[in-house]
């Protein structure tokens, strides 16, 4: 038997909120954990200063549990060579709103795995959820959170890395579908990546592995809560069902698409960031991440670039630069408060039963 994964997190329904970095905010995973999910914050893009002042503003808001997500892929490698060829190949792009494009290329977010100021706070602050994608941190950091009573969760989008998560000691499995928008959360981006969809790779998992699976990628409504579990899963976590939600970060022109629904696409590319998400198709995806492209920088230094472009777009009153994850299904989310479509979810779920 499973643990029991409600009893583990305190929740009273099975629907976590993805973290999103860049869309969630400390309101919406407070209105979710207020009704009875987990709601999630993503900090792998901000300082710790930053993630302590995000943590403080949901607790002022909930006292009930939620996840701190952190980011724990390699750092970056600096390689002025091949940053310099792909600034070139974005050269066109950026000529075309009058702005040439930067000097050169950082490393824009610092992973956990080389932020000991981050550990540091996660044991201080103690959250109920700490959440790692893109990988493990070392054994060490994982004891000492678990020691501190904190629930670990890992993403895996094969059973390697699931079996790889459950002899870390980690607790929860984040099976993670290729319908989910964002970043993949495959452990090497070097590796191939089998693509597998979320009910296929959780009729992997659920026979390998004993620990409580969440699935994650294409779930938007309560009929596919219930089909998750009925391929093995204790619980969701659904990231672009809370996009369109008032509670999110999500700019005019992300809602805006989402509106658009079903006349758009989405797909998978590596081009934005250096890591493969996926997001709605655009001119990111269908000339920047064109075939015959350079080498790309690695994750997240790739992102810089993007978001000069986006930057330099922007100022002139044009999105086709814009990066807008979003899953396979996006065009489903509805526009409604967090609170209101967790009770939404739960009452589909159940009239499924």
């Amino acid at each position: 038997m499973r643990p029991d994964l409600l009893s583990m997190l305190n929740i009273r329904h099975p629907i976590i909120q993805a973290p999103m970095a860049g869309i969630s905010t400390p309101a919406l995973a407070a209105a979710v954990s207020e009704a009875g999910g987990l709601g999630s914050i993503a900090v792998g893009t901000v300082t710790p200063a930053q993630a302590k002042a995000a943590i403080a503003a949901v607790r002022a808001l909930t006292s009930r549990p939620f996840n701190v997500n952190v980011f724990t892929h390699a750092p970056a490698a600096s390689d002025p060579a091949r940053e310099a060829a792909w600034l070139e190949w974005l050269r066109p792009h950026f000529e075309r709103f009058g702005a040439q494009p930067p000097a050169a290329l950082k490393e824009i977010y610092r992973s956990f795995l080389d932020d000991a100021p981050m550990f540091e706070l996660l044991l201080e602050e103690r959250p109920a959820v700490v959440s790692f994608h893109f990988g493990l941190p070392p054994q060490a950091q994982i004891d000492a959170l678990k020691a501190a009573g904190i629930v670990l969760f890992t993403t895996a989008t094969s059973l390697d890395e699931a079996l790889q998560i459950e002899a870390a000691g980690i607790d929860v499995i984040v099976a993670q579908g290729i319908e989910a928008g964002g970043h993949r959360g495959i452990f090497d981006p070097s590796a191939p990546d089998a693509g597998l969809g979320t009910f296929a790779l959780l009729e992997q998992l659920r026979g390998n592995v004993k620990l409580p699976l969440v699935a994650a990628g294409g779930i938007m409504n309560g009929i596919d809560i219930r089909a998750a579990f009925s391929h093995g899963a204790s619980a969701v976590q659904m990231g672009s069902a809370f996009i369109a939600c008032p509670e999110s970060s999500a700019p005019p022109h992300h809602r805006a698409l989402i509106t658009a629904g079903g006349t758009l696409e989405t797909a998978h590319t590596a081009a934005i960031s250096g890591r493969s998400a996926r997001g709605i198709v655009n001119r990111l995806f269908t000339e920047v991440g064109a075939a015959g492209h350079p080498p790309l920088p690695d994750y997240p230094t790739t992102y810089d670039a993007a978001k000069a472009l986006h930057a330099a777009a922007s100022a002139a009153g044009n999105q086709d630069y814009s990066v807008n994850w979003g899953g396979s299904n996006f065009a489903q989310a509805r526009s409604m408060p967090a609170g209101e479509l967790v009770a939404a979810l739960v009452a589909e779920m159940n009239e499924q039963a």
